[in-house]
């Protein structure tokens, strides 16, 4: 396998990114072939000199010139592996709830969905939908703690694992939830290309919500030490850099 250029965005407010940027840097390490360049944000001139992209953001946009240089990334044949809060757009406002506003066009339609609410962090079921699929081959049902996304989907997705809730989330301005699946991961392909998108991966550490608060009362790891997200992370990664052998 020759040398892939990676570009690692983790950036945004209200997560632990130094805790998800580490932990993604120690799974790249894992395969010889890649050599990763990490931003904190969009820039088109990175995007444009990529082989693959992986993001773990939240609330952080890439504005059009950045817009545009992904779809030429996903229309000439790239592979981007997008985690948790990547779809997400939120505006906090003291003891109001969350709104989230609508992702730019141009992202709703490559990343296939958007991030609208979830529950508090706990434990909940996440169910495959393709046994055979070599992403999520030998993944049965599974339990894990974490932030279970609730979002709105575009059609075209390939969905490789789902979740079910019913319920109210009452943090944020979409508050009541009729019973149905929301897509856990998927692949969604762009021009030549294709976007994976997983949403389990929530980590926050005592002071990542300043302004808002000082000190959080927890740290939150997620799914970051659960086997299976884990196994899952380390097949999105060589997934993206076109290995073949997922397992």
């Amino acid at each position: 396998m020759s040398r892939v250029d990676v570009l690692l965005i983790t950036g945004g407010p209200w997560h632990d990114m130094d805790h998800a940027r580490l932990e993604l840097l120690g799974f790249m390490a894992e395969v010889e072939a890649l050599r990763v360049t990490v931003r904190d944000r969009y820039d088109a001139g990175d995007i444009a000199a990529a082989d693959m992209i992986v993001t773990y953001t939240c609330n952080l946009m890439p504005d059009a010139e950045a817009r545009a240089a992904l779809r030429g990334f996903l229309q000439a044949g790239g592979r981007w592996f997008a985690l948790h809060g990547t779809n997400s757009r939120m505006v906090l406002d003291g003891d109001a709830p969350v709104v989230c506003p609508s992702l730019p066009e141009a992202m709703r339609d490559m990343l296939g969905s958007q991030f609208a609410a979830h529950p508090a962090p706990g434990m909940f079921k996440v169910t495959p939908t393709d046994a055979d699929h070599p992403l999520i081959a030998g993944i049965g049902p599974f339990r894990v703690a974490d932030e279970q996304y609730l979002q709105h989907h575009e059609p075209g997705n390939d969905v490789l694992l789902t979740t079910t809730f019913k319920g109210e989330t009452p943090l944020f301005a979409e508050a009541e939830w009729p019973e149905q699946e929301h897509q856990v991961m998927y692949l969604r392909d762009v021009g030549a290309g294709a976007v994976l998108y997983l949403t389990l991966g929530h980590t926050r550490g005592r002071y990542d919500m300043r302004p808002l608060t000082e000190d959080y009362p927890f740290v939150e790891r997620g799914s970051w030490p659960h086997p299976v997200f884990r196994q899952l992370v380390r097949r999105g990664i060589r997934w993206a850099a076109k290995e073949g052998i997922y397992a």
